[in-house]
């Protein structure tokens, strides 16, 4: 069949959804099947690695300063072409779409205009996640309807667990919905044999805006460094909260011991994390984060590196009943129980045996892969129907 993913974020820009989209457009070509990615233009400098077989078509849009499709004047400069590249295009059997709400909106009228059915990736609930950067009740019910309107109208909500699941039936989001889990792309995310930093090193990768209050580990790096002076915290993405995080470093004079990197592709984050002492993931301790899940931890453990989790959600869950001994801990939010658990790690660093035999586990029980088989299975299912 015809298979047409629309998505504004795509490789070469790193972030989960690319890793799994791809993985997602490149299962469906194993299948037999055609599939046309309809996303944007990268960021300045980006180096275009389209998988073979998938044709990728890219346009022009708008980006903020960290260059990133992030705002709704960047959701619009690429949602309203994106209706007519659908509108003007071969007759697709299926849309997949990748959120914000608007894209989802756009998706659902020209589902019903081509008559194509549509199904969504649901990682998140937008509209809650949006109440932590305006309290706006215009901006806020806006949004609220427009994606229970996107997500009512998908033939399936591939959700990105259980309790996500639950949220969108308690707020009347009735699509047919499959939590489908969460995994790292173990083609890139591996362990190859490198020993645990020394002196210790912390490192944090993804997206580091409001809702993750990342800060928490710089606040925390104090304590650490005053047992252990060369310790580093190293950050790999982008967010919001970087300058805000940098000034925090400055004022508790450790800005020497705290660095921000770009984004940088898997295979180059991948040796990175397997050589960190542990990774560092959080999620605010605030209401829309108790269905969301810290995805990171899965690409960290891919690579053999254990996590030190803060927040609540999902991952505390995930972390506590996980039946691999050095998964990692899940702490409360709390500048004294983090850096106690960092303390921890740099005192007894996970050996290279025990590191090789988590990413053994990992790669075994929660590969992309095989959410991709099961994603397929059930798209064509809905295609036929």
């Amino acid at each position: 069949m015809r298979v047409v993913i629309a998505t504004r974020i795509f490789g070469p820009e790193v972030s989960a959804a690319s890793a799994i989209l791809r993985i997602w457009a490149e299962e469906f070509r194993d299948r037999g099947d055609e599939v046309v990615i309809l996303t944007a233009k990268p960021p300045k400098g980006a180096v275009v690695d389209d998988p073979p077989g998938i044709e990728v078509r890219r346009a022009a849009v708008k980006r903020d300063r960290q260059q990133y499709v992030r705002g709704y004047l960047s959701y619009m400069s690429f949602d309203i072409p994106l209706a007519f590249r659908l509108l003007f295009s071969k007759r697709a059997d299926l849309y997949i779409v990748e959120p914000p709400p608007t894209t989802v909106a756009v998706v659902r009228v020209l589902s019903r205009l081509r008559r194509t059915p549509y199904v969504v990736r649901a990682a998140d609930y937008w509209t809650e996640a949006a109440e932590l950067v305006t309290t706006n009740p215009l901006v806020i019910g806006t949004l609220r309807r427009l994606e229970a309107w996107g997500l009512r109208g998908a033939a399936r909500l591939f959700a990105a667990h259980e309790p996500l699941m639950q949220r969108f039936r308690e707020v009347g989001i009735d699509a047919p919905a499959t939590p489908i889990g969460f995994g790292a792309d173990t083609k890139d995310f591996r362990y190859d044999g490198q020993p645990p930093a020394d002196p210790p090193v912390f490192v944090y990768a993804g997206t580091h805006s409001e809702w993750h209050g990342a800060g928490i580990f710089v606040d925390a790096m104090p304590t650490v460094l005053a047992r252990h002076p060369d310790a580093r915290l190293e950050f790999y993405g982008n967010g919001e909260d970087r300058d805000a995080m940098l000034s925090r470093a400055r004022e508790l004079g450790i800005a020497s011991s705290v660095e921000f990197y770009a984004p940088i592709p898997p295979a180059a984050l991948a040796p990175i994390l397997a050589g960190a002492t542990v990774s560092v993931a959080s999620l605010a301790p605030v209401p829309p984060n108790d269905y969301a899940l810290a995805t990171k931890v899965y690409s960290s453990l891919a690579a053999g590196c254990p996590v030190i989790y803060t927040g609540r959600g999902p991952t505390v869950e995930f972390l506590n009943d996980s039946d691999h001994p050095h998964a990692g801990v899940a702490v409360p939010y709390e500048v004294e129980a983090v850096a106690a658990a960092m303390l921890d790690a740099a005192a007894a660093p996970l050996p290279t045996a025990g590191r090789a035999a988590l990413a053994a586990w990992s790669a075994s029980e929660y590969s992309l892969n095989s959410i991709a088989e099961r994603v397929v299975d059930e798209s064509h299912a809905i295609a036929r129907r």
